[in-house]
């Protein structure tokens, strides 16, 4: 795999990954369901995935050549992006407007 190829699987891997708690019920992605689920399992499945595409990513790295040593910096811009590429999801999950109360709304503006 080419090195601009893998950068993009990591980043389409890391958009996937970060979406995935807010819109699973289930605990852990593959539990019983649970709903709502708590805030903390989702925080756990965020740091949880946030892992498992920094190992991707480090494999495909290890895969094209030799691994970089990275420092504290790279692990707290990482998370920082992590966490950005997750806002769709929690955005979808906690702040859009259900359609039954976007109807409600719109019948008491129309009466």
């Amino acid at each position: 795999m080419e090195q601009g190829a893998s950068v993009w699987v990591v980043l389409v891997v890391a958009l996937v990954a970060a979406n995935l708690p807010y819109l699973s019920s289930r605990v852990l992605l593959v539990g019983p369901r649970r709903d709502p689920k708590a805030a903390g399992w989702r925080l756990l499945e965020l740091f949880l995935l946030a892992l498992a595409t920094l190992a991707v990513g480090f494999g495909l790295e290890a895969r094209l050549g030799q691994r970089s040593p990275q420092g504290w910096e790279f692990y707290a811009a990482a998370l920082a992006l992590f966490v950005t590429l997750g806002f769709p999801g929690f955005v979808w999950r906690y702040l859009r407007r259900s359609r039954s109360k976007v109807r409600e709304f719109d019948d008491e503006e129309a009466a």
